[in-house]
């Protein structure tokens, strides 16, 4: 990695916890990422409106009990998953009634069957924070998700990234921002400094793109999200 400007300490959104569909606890989740180089971590498990209170706030014990011994930030949120898209708007605002620090929309991935419709009604929120893998997100959208301050997702996770070259192309036009998450559900998807590089540079970002989305974007989302 000799000359490239890589992230002294990496800032990952988008997690999973076996609250929803990953494999480790959240405690094991947030030691593993610690060991990786991670300064932050947003565990964001799946929730819908059955099971969000509950995520929550077993997520902010988690949270409230290793903050006080380990250095790093922790932030608890939602990922909103296959939820109707006309019902986002209550959902995100509901997470953050409930305390949640931020809101991923699950996006219309190309490998997954999700509505129809979701990523308008994501970029359209301004509760929501994140637009994860929006697949094929038309300009429109992403107009708007400038427009409302919604970051969208560029994925270090299989299947999902097969869409980051076209969303980096339309964010470049737009001006929307970016955000890179591992989306982990396995120790081994957590992301490290070489290969978050890796995958900002296999979307297709020049090196002040890749400092811009690696090391600017957190701390202005953070901002956003009155953590900065």
């Amino acid at each position: 990695m000799e000359g490239k400007r890589l992230p002294n300490e990496i800032g990952d959104f988008h997690t999973h916890t076996f609250l929803s569909d990953g494999v480790l606890s959240p405690s094991e989740l947030i030691r593993r990422a610690s060991v990786n180089g991670y300064r932050l971590i947003g565990l964001t498990d799946h929730v819908g409106a059955a099971t969000m209170e509950r995520v929550i706030k077993e997520l902010q014990a988690e949270r409230n009990l290793v903050e006080k011994y380990w250095k790093i930030n922790v932030l608890v949120g939602v990922e909103l998953t296959h939820v109707p898209a006309g019902a986002i708007p209550f959902l995100a605002k509901q997470a953050k009634g409930l305390g949640a620090d931020l809101v991923v929309v699950h996006g219309e991935t190309i490998v997954e069957p999700v509505e129809p419709g979701t990523n308008r009604a994501a970029v359209s929120c301004r509760e929501v924070d994140i637009l994860a893998h929006p697949g094929l997100i038309t300009r429109e959208e992403v107009e708007m998700a400038a427009e409302n301050q919604v970051f969208l997702e560029l994925s270090a996770r299989r299947g999902h990234s097969f869409a980051n070259g076209h969303v980096v192309s339309l964010a470049r036009q737009t001006g929307a921002n970016l955000v890179l998450n591992s989306d982990g559900h396995h120790p081994e998807d957590l992301l490290t400094r070489g290969f978050a590089y890796q995958v900002a540079q296999g979307a297709g970002l020049s090196a002040a793109e890749v400092e811009e989305v690696l090391v600017e974007a957190p701390r202005k989302l953070l901002r956003k999200l009155g953590k900065g």
